[in-house]
C-alpha cells in the first residue's frame, strides 16, 4: 500500500497532491455533492460491469465499457469543478 495521503474528492485538500493544476477554486457545496453523486453513480457502474464479467468471461468489451465509464465520470467531474 502507498504512504501517500489519501484525500477525499470532495475535501477543498484535494488539490494538495495534484502537480499539474496550480490554482483551484473551493467549490460550492452544492458542486460537491454533484461531483459525489456523479463518482457513486459510475462506481455503480462499474459494479454492474463486474457482475457481468463474474457471470462471463473477460471481453474486449466489458474493457472498453469500463474505460468508457471512467471517461464519463471524468468529463462530467471536469464540469462542475472547472
Amino acid at each position: 500500500m502507498s504512504d501517500e495521503r489519501m484525500i477525499d474528492s470532495a475535501s477543498d485538500e484535494r488539490t494538495a497532491n495534484n502537480a499539474v493544476r496550480h490554482q483551484y477554486r473551493s467549490l460550492s457545496d452544492s458542486e460537491k455533492a454533484d461531483m459525489v453523486a456523479l463518482k457513486d453513480h459510475g462506481a455503480a457502474f462499474l459494479q454492474a460491469i463486474d457482475a457481468v464479467e463474474r457471470r462471463s468471461a473477460p471481453s474486449r468489451e466489458l474493457s472498453l465499457a469500463r474505460t468508457k465509464v471512467e471517461e464519463a465520470v471524468m468529463w462530467a467531474v471536469k464540469h462542475v469543478t472547472r
